[in-house]
């Protein structure tokens, strides 16, 4: 039986409320370019709104100009989504808490052992992750790289969650090359 190879995430949608709604989120608030919006072809009552993460691939939101913002924590049954992260850098992580607070936005920062995290919601309840690596990605690997190995020698030390002492080694093995 032969798989289907994806190469990466092509794009994510979302169900949103107003077309201006997802604007000051996605744009004003996580800095994601307002792209283009056209008619949703599958429903013809919504509209397909697109914006830039900053990765060359895109983030949608489905929009209605008669709904309005759920104001409730998204649901968290099985088969929903928890949360999308998107990844910061370091210097962006450490700006969010007060950008978030000037704009009256909830958030819970949380340390990861291999990253950083902040979590808040968009104007509908959909949990969202701002996340920064504890590390630079040596030239020639993927942060995959990074932390499969740094995983690899969690395991084998017997230690409960990967920490800064296994990203520094991992990248150290993995720069050294196969002995």
């Amino acid at each position: 039986m032969q798989k289907i190879q994806v190469q990466g995430v092509h794009h994510i949608t979302l169900v949103g409320s107003t077309k201006q709604s997802a604007i000051d989120f996605w744009e004003g608030t996580l800095g994601m370019p307002y792209l283009f919006e056209q008619p949703n072809l599958g429903k013809p009552d919504e509209n397909h709104v697109y914006f830039d993460p900053g990765d060359g691939r895109l983030i949608t939101v489905f929009t209605n100009e008669g709904r309005s913002d759920a104001g409730r924590p998204a649901p968290r049954d099985i088969g929903c989504v928890e949360h999308i992260a998107f990844n910061v850098s370091r210097a962006t992580f450490l700006m969010a808490p007060a950008r978030l607070a000037e704009r009256g936005i909830e958030f819970i920062q949380r340390d990861r052992g291999f990253m950083d995290s902040i979590y808040l919601q968009d104007p509908n309840g959909l949990k969202v992750e701002l996340a920064c690596y504890k590390f630079e990605t040596p030239e020639g690997f993927r942060a995959a790289d990074v932390l499969t190995r740094a995983y690899q020698l969690r395991v084998a030390r017997g230690d409960h969650h990967i920490t800064e002492e296994h990203l520094a080694d991992a990248i150290e093995a993995l720069v050294a090359g196969p002995r």
